[in-house]
Formats: C-alpha cells, structure tokens, sequence
C-alpha cells in the first residue's frame, strides 16, 4: 500500500452530548469535534480535519453521527477504532469505522437524517434521565399531536421553525416521517426523518407542538404558525437534553457501514404512527397519510 495516497475513511460515532458545546469547533470551548481531531492528530501525526453528517448543538446526543476523514496512513480501519476509543473519554465511541470511496461525503452523500425526541412526561422527575429526556408534569393530549404530525409531512416552507438569525439559501425541507411512539406510560418519542433540518428545527417543532398537547395551541394554530413562516409566532424551543441523531441514511447501505442498531421507532412494543410510504411522495400523488394511534387519548 502506497503510504502516499490519500485514504477516505468513514466513522459512526455515539456520543453523550451533555458535556459538550455541540458538535462543531468553536473557540475556548469543548467540542466533539475537538475532541475526534485532537485523538487523530495524536494517532496518525498531523493534523486531520473531520467531516459531520451535520452539526449537533451544545447538549444534543448522538447515536450514529456520521463522519468522514481523508489521511495518508497504513492503518486499517480497526486499528483506527481501536485506537481512537483507547484514547476518547467515555462519553464519546467509535461504534464503527470502514474505508470508503473517495467520493464519499458524510454530509453530502446523505439521503436523509432520523431524529428522535424523548419526552418524560408524569408528576415526578427522574434522576437518572435528566440528561436525556424533557420532564413535562401535566399530561399531554395525544390526538392533536399527532394532527399537527401529519400537517408537516411532505415538503414545507420551515422558516417559523428555524432558530432566529440563520442564514441558509432555502427554508423548504422535506419530512418523510413524522412520528409519535409511545414506549411506556411516562414517556413520548417524536421521530422525524427528513432530507435536512434547520438549525434547532427539531426543538421548535417539539416546542410548539407540546403547546398544542397542553391545550394552549390548536391544531388549527399549529398549521397558521406553520404557513406565517415567523419564527416568534411559534413555541418555545424544548431542551436539547431530549434529542438525539439516531441515524444517517445513505443511497446504498451496502457501501458503507451497516446500520448500528434500529431506531427505536422499528423496535418492539412501540406503537407506530408512520404511514408506509414516504410523506413527500403521498403529498405529490394528492393522498393523505392516515396518522392514528391506539390505547391513549
């Protein structure tokens, strides 16, 4: 092997955002970003700049962050594995590594993006999910939830949901899936699957969405906020501590790594939500996707 060439290598990550500023460097403070560069540039002997399937913000999870890198090594794959999770603190993991094509970008080459937001919802606190969950005490109605759901299926113009002061050519994205699951009795789980996300699009569709699960908003306001595309007519933003990136999809799974573990969403027990095909092509052939849920009101 010519220690010369170039290689691409791509890296699913997990990690706990709690400690972290988010995922993207920044100046004076702790990033996960940071934290991958610093391991690599000890393994490999030079710099290395890390590409992300997208940015997570300061205290946001990840599952399955994507991530690509080029570097001149004769390291394998596993060795970088190993090495790198011998040397990252604990709350971040290595779950898989595998050369790629150069071709491959961890951003650009992506299909779509699965998040997951987890709601703690019952009188009482936990200690143990402060982390990872947005404790709401008063119960949440389900039905109208799960209305406002189905309103942002398909392609939309998202701007009433994007965090003030981003700056991107367009605001229209694409939800495939748009789903609530419901675990056990205490908690919800909001799954989206999209082509892209704005920056915090997640968290203000939660936020304003629990407005409407609390009585405040109604389905009706819901698709006003949506259609007004201004930021301030929309809820608050919910906590980062509940979101996670659960997975990135790519156009041939075979050319890449496999999926680490399935979304929660395809796991037993979980009542299911989603309509079968994809939203946007629902929404091009005129239908409706049928959004319902059984057991709870």
């Amino acid at each position: 092997m010519d220690v010369q060439a170039k290689r691409n290598f791509r890296l699913v990550l997990e990690y706990d955002g709690t400690n972290y500023h988010g995922w993207q460097r920044q100046h004076g403070m702790l990033t996960v970003q940071e934290a991958v560069e610093s391991r690599l540039e000890i393994m490999l002997g030079n710099p290395i700049k890390v590409r992300a399937s997208g940015r997570t913000d300061a205290g946001v999870h990840a599952r399955a962050q994507e991530v690509n890198f080029y570097a001149r090594t004769r390291l394998q794959p596993v060795e970088i594995q190993r090495g790198l999770n011998a040397l990252l603190p604990d709350d971040i993991v290595i779950l898989a590594a595998v050369e790629v094509e150069d071709s491959f970008h961890a951003r650009f080459s992506a299909r779509s993006k699965i998040y997951e937001y987890r709601i703690l919802n019952r009188p009482v606190r936990s200690a143990l999910e402060r982390h990872y969950a947005w404790h709401i005490r008063r119960p949440l109605a389900i039905a109208p939830m799960l209305e406002c759901l189905g309103t942002i299926l398909g392609e939309h113009d998202f701007a009433a949901f994007m965090a003030s002061g981003s700056e991107v050519r367009s605001t229209v994205r694409c939800l495939y899936r748009a789903e609530l699951l419901l675990p056990d009795a205490d908690h919800l789980l909001f799954a989206f699957e999209g082509n892209g996300f704005l920056r915090q699009m997640v968290r203000n569709l939660v936020g304003t969405i629990v407005e409407v699960g609390k009585g405040r908003l109604s389905p009706e306001d819901f698709r006003r906020i949506l259609s007004s595309r201004d930021r301030r007519q929309a809820g608050m933003t919910a906590p980062a501590r509940g979101l996670s990136l659960v997975r990135v999809v790519y156009p041939d799974e075979e050319v890449g790594i496999r999926s680490i573990g399935p979304p929660e969403a395809q796991r037993g027990g979980f009542l299911r939500t989603r309509p079968e095909q994809g939203a946007c092509r629902l929404q091009q052939l005129g239908m409706r996707p049928s959004m319902s849920i059984p057991g709870r009101e």
